[in-house]
């Protein structure tokens, strides 16, 4: 369902559980949750490495409280994202559509199975 990321350090093929950033200005390392999306300048590391970060002597580490169990699936942000899918769909369908080809407008023809809703595309896969 979701692309798993893995630890930043080389050769290591985990998944990523922390989030390591640097604020070089202050010679601090933050260590963190997994940040929602990867960033450029943050690395990605499993819970093996995030615990044994070590630092640069005279840098600081900040520690931030990380999960102790791998996020749990929640389906609402999905059958939320399906549900608006479907709403616009049925938005646009009742408003007369019309198709501009070369500068001139043309009726789009109603689908052939009589013209009523249009079936959503997104669908709910339920696990096994």
């Amino acid at each position: 369902m979701g692309f798993i990321r893995s630890c930043s350090r080389s050769a290591c093929q985990r998944s990523a559980v922390a989030t390591l950033t640097y604020v070089y200005a202050d010679s601090t390392a933050v260590l963190g949750p997994l940040a929602t999306y990867a960033e450029p300048h943050t690395y990605d590391l499993c819970a093996l490495h995030a615990e044994r970060l070590t630092v640069p002597r005279g840098w600081e580490v900040v520690r931030l409280t990380l999960p102790t169990a791998p996020p749990e699936h929640n389906s609402d942000d999905l059958l939320a994202l399906a549900d608006a899918v479907r709403e616009a769909a049925v938005d646009r369908s009742a408003q007369p559509a019309a198709a501009v080809h070369r500068g001139t407008k043309l009726p789009i023809e109603p689908p052939p199975d009589g013209g009523g809703p249009r079936r959503g595309h997104l669908r709910i896969l339920r696990e096994h």
